[in-house]
């Protein structure tokens, strides 16, 4: 049996829930990475719906992996 796990794509765009797939923290501490400049700021497509480029959230995995932090 396989496990199928997530891929970041190349390029487009990724709603809240997928990206916590691949940052493992809670919303409550992804917000306040946000208002604290830690993390990509959200892109409003609607009043009701956010999404984040899919190179920002691929080149802060890359900081935090590099050890870097997500300062």
């Amino acid at each position: 049996m396989t496990q199928h796990l997530p891929t970041i794509p190349a390029n487009g765009f990724l709603r809240l829930n997928q990206v916590l797939q691949f940052i493992p923290i809670g919303k409550t501490a992804w917000y306040a990475g946000i208002k604290e400049g830690r993390f990509p700021k959200p892109i409003q497509l609607s009043a009701r719906t956010a999404v984040y480029r899919a190179q920002d959230i691929a080149a802060l995995i890359d900081k935090i992996s590099q050890g870097q932090g997500a300062a």
